[in-house]
């Protein structure tokens, strides 16, 4: 029961490193960029559900509906003002780009909100949970974003592979030089990507407030986890994303049951032990976006 239990809760905490990593995935697959800001997103949509809803009369729980689109057009202008210039230059000027956005939103938000903690209130179901057993519970707000998870990845894969605009990524990330000499707007074909990419981690940071308190300074760990989780995957794989997300979630877990101290420090382990045995994650694959 004890090691069921640790399955089964590595799993749930393995969906939201999924839904946080799945925008981080897509944008290194397509853009061949590491967003050292992509956390840092995600703390800033927590607020800005936190603080339209009150305006909107709406509850925090159906925030996304206002926050999502807002991020997609937010990446959309950010990747052709900001990151397509970097792009432009070299790769090491976006880490550089990235790396200052991060340090510039932490700034901002502890100058407007100071280092409290603040919460996605959804009212008494963040609470509460199903007992099949007496050693284990499942928490509904986690089975909520796994699910999530899993619906995003499902909805990136079918329009990646069955639209018009998806194969226009794909065959971007695969080669954009080639895609460019047959008329696809490549610059455009990246702000679509990194909207999706924003979109999707405003949705992680959603999540993570209703599920736990979120400060400034949240998003640097939850960026780790989730660049983790993407190369436990395979770079490029969204459902190599959810693979690694529920294997670094039950690393954790397992470390956790022999000492709190060791949770942190087992999906570390797992993550140096495959990139050491396998560099490309267990899903990666030559191509981009499989």
């Amino acid at each position: 029961m004890i090691w069921l239990n640790i399955l089964i809760q590595g799993t749930l905490i393995g969906g939201f490193y999924a839904l946080f990593a799945c925008g981080l995935s897509l944008m290194f697959g397509v853009l061949k960029v590491i967003n050292l800001a992509h956390g840092d997103m995600a703390v800033v949509a927590g607020y800005v559900a936190v603080f339209l809803t009150p305006h909107l009369h709406i509850p925090e729980i159906w925030s996304f509906l206002v926050v999502v689109p807002i991020f997609g057009l937010i990446g959309y202008i950010v990747q052709r003002t900001l990151i397509q210039k970097s792009i432009d230059r070299d790769p090491f000027t976006t880490l550089l780009v990235t790396f200052g956005l991060s340090v510039v939103i932490e700034n901002l938000l502890l100058e407007v909100y100071s280092a409290n903690g603040q919460t996605v209130n959804i009212g008494a179901i963040g609470y509460e949970s199903w007992h099949p057993g007496s050693i284990f519970y499942i928490s509904y707000v986690s089975l909520g974003v796994l699910g999530t998870a899993v619906l995003v990845l499902l909805i990136l894969q079918m329009f990646l592979s069955r639209t018009n605009t998806g194969r226009l990524i794909r065959a971007v990330a695969d080669d954009r030089e080639a895609a460019q000499m047959s008329g696809a707007n490549y610059r455009h074909i990246f702000g679509i990507a990194a909207a999706i990419a924003f979109a999707t981690v405003a949705l992680a940071g959603i999540a993570y407030g209703m599920m736990t308190q979120f400060a400034p300074t949240s998003g640097g760990v939850n960026l780790l986890f989730a660049f983790e989780a993407v190369v436990i995957g395979g770079i490029g794989s969204l459902w190599g994303t959810l693979i690694g997300g529920v294997a670094l979630g039950i690393a954790q877990q397992f470390g956790a049951h022999f000492n709190v101290g060791y949770q942190i420090l087992a999906g570390n382990v797992l993550f140096l032990i495959v990139l050491a045995i396998r560099p490309q994650g267990l899903f990666g694959r030559k191509t981009a976006l499989s």
